[in-house]
């Protein structure tokens, strides 16, 4: 077989990119279905473990109930939250079906620096949705529950008497907002590693992203300075984290760097004879 042989059989074999971010697509597509089927048999469960916060702050008072007023409401509830669990149940499947199509056009030594952030992400996301469930919302929750009153001569009681999808979704933004969030570290190394920031630039600006930390969690939290602060406080944590690792960074890019123009100084320095 000649040379141009070979060339136009590899060239059949290959897939065009679109072919490829279709076939992407269906299996991102197809492990978020089987998943979402998985988490719907267990639907109660994950009611039961999103409720619980709630719960909790209301415990003692039996006669405390979530409601719907749409006669599919329930029902759809239900399948946003399998949906939603799902997702987070087949992230590991998306991430590495994600990996698998980058990969191929990274150098190996490119891949191997990837590795870390490929870890990091599902940890960081797993700490700051932690944080949200186990410390935000247990908080926020006592505080928006003491607005009631039991009224008096003249005026109604006012009681808490919540919807069960509008609950679930604020759990949900909470859990998926708090996440995301601590994703900061691994967005600001990967914006060194390409040299859109600095560790020095950073450190320069830590006034006023000590400022956007507050307003970050304002907007993600609820109206109190307990649950914006138990937000904040881990964000700066984390940003100060961030300028670290950004040194690590650009320490190892300038040893590469020496590194490499050793070599060629070495390749161009010419022989001596004997």
């Amino acid at each position: 077989m000649s040379d141009d042989d070979r060339e136009a059989e590899l060239e059949a074999g290959r897939m065009p990119l679109l072919d490829h971010l279709i076939e992407l697509r269906n299996r991102l597509m197809c492990a978020i279905l089987v998943a979402f089927l998985i988490c719907y048999q267990f639907k109660e469960r994950i009611y039961g473990f999103l409720v619980h916060p709630l719960a909790v702050a209301l415990e003692g008072q039996p006669d405390r109930r979530l409601i719907y007023t749409g006669l599919t409401e329930a029902f759809f509830t239900y399948v946003k939250v399998s949906f939603w669990a799902g997702f987070c149940l087949a992230f590991p499947v998306v991430a590495a079906q994600i990996w698998k199509f980058v990969a191929p056009g990274l150098y190996k030594t490119e891949r191997r620096a990837f590795y870390p952030y490929l870890f990091a992400t599902p940890v960081l996301f797993t700490m700051g949705a932690a944080l949200a469930y186990f410390v935000v919302m247990p908080i926020a929750w006592r505080f928006f529950v003491s607005f009631e009153s039991p009224g008096g001569p003249g005026s109604l009681p006012i009681v808490l008497d919540p919807k069960v999808n509008e609950y679930l979704s604020l759990v949900m933004t909470l859990l998926l907002g708090f996440g995301i969030a601590f994703q900061l570290p691994v967005l600001l190394t990967l914006m060194a590693r390409v040299g859109l920031v600095t560790s020095t630039g950073l450190a320069g600006k830590r006034r006023y992203a000590i400022v956007i930390m507050f307003v970050v969690a304002a907007v993600l939290t609820p109206p109190d300075v307990v649950s914006q602060t138990s937000l904040a406080l881990p964000l700066i944590v984390l940003f100060e984290a961030s300028i670290v690792s950004c040194r690590m960074v650009e320490k190892a890019r300038a040893r590469r760097e020496a590194q490499e123009e050793a070599e060629l100084a070495g390749k161009a320095k010419p022989a001596t004879g004997g």
